[in-house]
């Protein structure tokens, strides 16, 4: 360890930060992905607690800090009680009426109702508790003279029914065509993919995170790097649905865009800064022609929308215009612009604001634009047949150059990036250059920024998928320019965020797909899943413990009726390889190309095989390849759906020899649809057999992340001989599953990397 002023504190001192690290939530040891015991670094607990505010140069500072958070001072109006449904809550323990009875209060429920009551003391904890409400919702407590939030959630999230065996595809909103696009996705592409995956019968439709981006730099577009989680990106509208495609097209003649039109339209990768302007060049020259098309009806709705959206809509836009003006003199980061411009209230920024009032609102336009486009898609999804409709994807974190940052700074962790541990898929660990909020602050702020954020989600769509969402446990965090390795983990509140989830689904009624991918606690899986929180079972890392007898032998893949029913089954992901580059080892290609670190190409292309062969094997065995080695007919499987007795052999066909050198998609396609997954996902990418994946991890520019085209407007690509019976493979798998499960009921493992 370097000599520094963190480890040259004395052993007092030392305890100290301990114990307010620990009280802040900072975990100083904790376990690996290898099992070994680890230690964080005094320098880094410093300045991972200064960048939560909580002074720590000495042991007077740090008992100070520690005495602040155990002291009823640490508790705002703000700060919410989060029980469930017939659950009695318990008070903070640093309030001044903890640990008492016999104390009147009054609950005034959201729909206007009220509950009186006295506390009463839990004989074994001695806390003090509030009698159960039956009522879900965000109410308001009156006890002595302090008034806190209550939240009362149902018992679990919004679920999907019993033994359900919904299917669903997967598309990235960027990648979507769609005639006189410019080069770029856009919602009305997307409304089209979702009648065309409905009318193969498909229950969902997830698609990529719609987040807020950067108006004024268009060259930052990673869907999971987004300026704003509350709002949506503006990127993605489609002009011909602001006021029909023959105006649509003149303003793009007239601004002389056609020509660029054609030519990113002609090409595989999107070339976002090109894209992205030239639609926002035409998005504001339609704004300029509004009183030619916007109707009375659209303007109050347009009004509603920016009256609705308060002062988080003002802000955003504040943020649009002032970035637009600011980036070429001041730079990008807020935080170097003027003082004066640090806030959307500070003076200057009010100033610019009134300067400046007709750009906000085509900020504020744009916002409505972005999402009237987002549920136009959810609602003709929804009318065309499907049960859930669109599922959209919360982000874990934001840029702290974004506005969300600028809007409300106090809310977020600051002077930190997330990341994650070293382990086997990473090896430095990795540093995301993103920050979130402050479980301090959240809790300060009755967990309003996170509600907002998920609101946010909700507002277009039947489903959503929370990214990380182990961070709604635990987050590693790294200070600012510091390496991976030199982070803590930092816990959040589970149970109180995970009740949020529950009330907010069950008024949506909306599922929630938890990602909880890679290394997580023992029993995080089944917590989560009580909770009514589909996790995400990846194909790739559908496997059991290596034969020990055999060092060096693949894993094998399990079969797939031992994936979880309480998850969402899938091929892959967007920072996986697809099918075919999986199988045909492209994602190793890349990593030889890059050759960034010592990687040792022939072991890995060696293991592959094996992973391979593994595959294959398991393939044959359930059944979903016959005797030539094809993909097996699902009306052969549907015969057989029943199985054998426990212990029995399966009467099903087996195909012997080795692996095909070509990728033997349908199969792969079969393999997964059978999992006993609440719903199950195909990606358009393994629909239609891509090769390349939508992004690497650990790259930026070396690989054309987030910027890859399909080849077609999706309902050309579901009407091609090929994908259509693939995708109709998959449906007709997805029945097998389900009446395998009406049949037998086995014992479900979890499935994880």
């Amino acid at each position: 360890m370097s000599t520094t002023a963190a480890s040259l504190l004395s052993a007092p001192s030392q305890e100290a930060l301990h114990a307010l690290a620990q009280r802040a939530g900072l975990l100083v040891h904790w376990e690996d992905a290898n099992g070994r015991a680890q230690t964080v670094s005094l320098d880094a607990l410093r300045a991972l607690l200064d960048a939560m505010g909580l002074r720590c140069a000495n042991a007077a500072q740090c008992r100070d800090s520690l005495n602040f958070l155990e002291s009823p001072a640490s508790l705002s109006d703000e700060t919410q009680i989060v029980t469930r449904v017939g659950v009695p809550a318990t008070l903070p323990a640093m309030s001044l009426t903890a640990g008492r009875k016999g104390l009147p209060y009054r609950v005034h429920l959201e729909d206007g109702g009220m509950v009186d009551g006295v506390t009463q003391v839990d004989a074994t904890s001695g806390e003090s508790l509030l009698g159960a409400i039956d009522v879900p919702g965000y109410h308001h407590l009156e006890i002595g003279n302090r008034r806190l939030m209550l939240v009362v959630a149902p018992p679990h999230a919004h679920r999907p029914p019993e033994n359900a065996r919904d299917w669903g595809m997967s598309v990235p909103l960027y990648g979507l065509r769609s005639e006189g696009d410019g080069g770029l996705g856009h919602y009305g592409a997307l409304t089209d993919a979702a009648i065309a995956s409905a009318k193969h019968g498909a229950q969902a439709l997830a698609i990529s995170p719609a987040h807020a981006m950067f108006s004024a730099r268009p060259a930052q577009y990673s869907p999971y790097s987004p300026s704003n989680r509350r709002w949506y990106n503006a990127a993605h509208i489609d002009p011909a649905a602001v006021c029909g495609m023959p105006e649509a097209q003149e303003a793009a003649r007239q601004l002389r865009l056609i020509s660029g039109y054609a030519q990113r339209e002609s090409q595989r990768l999107v070339n976002w800064p090109a894209a992205w302007a030239a639609r926002l060049q035409v998005l504001r020259h339609l704004y300029h022609l509004r009183e030619r098309w916007l109707d009375a009806e659209q303007a109050a709705a347009l009004k509603a929308f920016r009256r609705d959206g308060r002062d988080a809509l003002e802000a955003h836009a504040r943020f649009e215009m002032l970035h637009e003006r600011m980036h070429s003199t001041h730079g990008d980061d807020w935080r170097r612009w003027p003082r004066g411009l640090h806030s959307p209230w500070a003076p200057q920024a009010e100033r610019l604001a009134i300067e400046h009032a007709d750009d906000v609102a085509f900020h504020v336009f744009l916002q409505w634009l972005a999402l009237r486009g987002l549920q136009q898609a959810h609602r003709q999804a929804r009318e065309a047949g499907m049960g859930i409709g669109l599922i959209a994807d919360m982000a874990v974190g934001v840029d702290s150059t974004g506005s969300e940052a600028w809007a409300d700074v106090g809310h977020l962790l600051q002077g930190v990036s997330l990341g994650a541990p070293p382990d086997a898929f990473s090896p430095s660990g990795q540093v995301w250059g993103l920050t979130t909020f402050s479980p301090w602050a959240l809790r300060q702020r009755g967990y309003r920024p996170f509600i907002a954020a998920l609101r946010a989600a909700l507002a277009f769509a039947g489903g959503v998928r929370i990214d990380h969402v182990l961070g709604l446990s635990r987050l590693w965090v790294c200070p600012a320019g510091a390496p991976a390795n030199s982070g803590a983990y930092l816990r959040y509140p589970l149970d109180a965020l995970l009740a949020i989830v529950a009330l907010e689904s069950s008024r949506h009624r909306a599922i929630v797909v938890g990602e909880d991918l890679g290394t997580v606690p023992v029993d995080f899986r089944t917590r989560v899943a009580t909770q009514g929180v589909l996790g995400t079972d990846v194909l790739w890392f559908a496997r059991g413990e290596p034969p020990q007898a055999t060092p060096g032998q693949s894993a094998q893949f399990l079969d797939p009726i031992q994936w979880r029913a309480d998850a969402v089954a899938t091929t892959s992901t967007h920072d996986l390889p697809t099918a075919v580059g999986w199988w045909t080892g492209r994602d190793i290609a890349w990593r030889v190309r890059l050759s960034r670190t010592s990687f040792d190409a022939r072991a890995a292309r060696r293991a592959r095989r094996g992973d391979r062969t593994a595959l294959w094997d398991a393939m044959v065995a359930a059944g979903v390849v016959n005797e030539g080695g094809q993909a097996a007919a699902p009306s052969v499987h549907a015969d057989s759906v029943e199985g054998p007795a426990d212990g029995a052999a399966e009467a099903l066909p087996r195909a012997a020899g080795r692996p095909p050198g070509v990728t033997p998609l349908d199969a792969i396609v079969s393999f997964v649809a059978l999992a006993p997954a609440a719903l199950a996902l195909l990606p358009i990418s393994d629909a239609i057999g891509a090769r390349e994946a939508d992004n690497l991890p650990g790259t930026t520019t070396e690989h054309p992340n987030w910027r890859r085209r399909l080849p077609a407007p999706v309902s050309t690509l579901l009407g091609e001989a090929d994908v259509a019976s693939r995708v109709a493979r998959f449906a007709r798998m997805r029945g097998v599953s389900a009446r395998r499960a009406t049949a037998r009921r086995p014992a479900h493992r979890t499935v994880g990397p």
